[in-house]
């Protein structure tokens, strides 16, 4: 059986990378910079899944150049950059990391008092 095909937009912690890996064909953006929008489209086109960043816009364009597109992993707390009625309108699953950054935020407001 293949694995799904995964497009990383970024390098993330080799922990996360090879849990991927392990599970997914997966592709990973190594530039500095994020992909431009037109490569993004061309990236997914094939793709079961999408690990991105906040700035990657992921609309109703983007899920409609992927039509294989089942889940996008937001590596962020947030998610602002998901259209999430086109994403369950399509049946997409969308996850992302609430509360990561709780403990940090919290000792940084510690140490800046």
């Amino acid at each position: 059986m293949a694995k799904p095909k995964v497009f990383v937009t970024r390098e993330i912690p080799a922990n996360g990378l090879e849990k991927v890996r392990a599970h997914c064909d997966a592709e990973v953006w190594s530039e500095p910079l994020p992909p431009a929008r037109d490569v993004l489209l061309q990236k997914v086109a094939s793709c079961d899944g999408l690990l991105s960043l906040l700035t990657e816009k992921v609309d109703a364009e983007l899920m409609d150049a992927a039509p294989r597109l089942k889940v996008v992993s937001n590596y962020a707390v947030g998610f602002n950059n998901i259209d999430i009625a086109a994403a369950t309108e399509r049946g997409i699953a969308v996850g992302n990391t609430p509360d990561v950054l709780t403990d940090a935020t919290a000792d940084m407001a510690l140490t800046l008092m």
